[in-house]
């Protein structure tokens, strides 16, 4: 049985797939919007930065690059075992098996922290948010990158997957944070069409997955997401 830190959330993708959701990371966003967004806002160069919910570490290499410290934080201890495996030639960037709502960080002790398709859906997350509140410095950022289910046909496939999901109810919720958001219009590009498929099945319910994969011929297809942040 795998490792799971307490209160973990299970993610149906990464957890039960990760080389399908490999094949995804390296799809989602060939043109760098996300990250362009983000440091719009506030740059990391030199600072220490929070990756929440890291999974496998794809993007804990990348930040490492301009960052002085990296930090990644997963509960499921199978992933965090690929994320140290994959930076273990990185000396700035560590790992720890944990929880968004249970960081093992002290007080203001974090420039920026980001969140990517991990646990901040909305109402629910009121744990992970007040440990935001504890960690993150004073002048320092944090970022939540996540699907817009309200937009295109990737949220409609979504919310026939998730029917319980209320994307007013969401956004609700943000507002009441006092969080600020950004719409991004992102893609996937595959380089495989058998690639693109399996990702669509990790994504969805099998009979979604199906339409899905009928509605998006080629390689590419749209991905609404949205970009929340707040200040702190």
């Amino acid at each position: 049985m795998p490792r799971i830190a307490k209160g973990a959330i299970p993610s149906p993708n990464i957890w039960n797939t990760p080389q399908l959701y490999e094949l995804e990371n390296r799809a989602v966003d060939p043109d760098g919007a996300a990250e362009a967004a983000m440091r719009a806002i506030r740059p990391w160069d030199g600072a220490t930065v929070l990756d929440i919910g890291c999974g496998t570490g794809y993007h804990l290499p990348g930040l490492s690059a301009a960052a002085a410290r990296v930090i990644g934080v997963e509960p499921h201890g199978d992933l965090v075992t690929l994320a140290r495996r994959r930076c273990a030639g990185l000396p700035n960037v560590e790992v720890h098996a944990a929880a968004a709502q249970d960081l093992p960080l002290p007080d203001m002790s974090v420039d920026v922290a980001v969140a990517r398709w991990a646990y901040f859906f909305g109402p629910g997350s009121e744990p992970g948010l007040r440990e935001l509140s504890r960690v993150v410095r004073r002048g320092g950022v944090a970022f939540v990158v996540d699907l817009d289910a309200g937009r295109g046909a990737f949220g409609r496939w979504f919310s026939r997957t998730v029917p319980t999901y209320s994307a007013r109810e969401v956004e609700a919720f943000w507002t009441r944070q006092g969080w600020q958001r950004q719409e991004l219009d992102l893609r996937m590009v595959f380089e495989r069409r058998a690639d693109l498929e399996a990702v669509l099945r990790i994504e969805f319910a099998p009979d979604v997955a199906r339409q899905a994969i009928a509605e998006t011929p080629g390689l590419e297809l749209d991905y609404p997401n949205v970009l929340r942040w707040r200040l702190f």
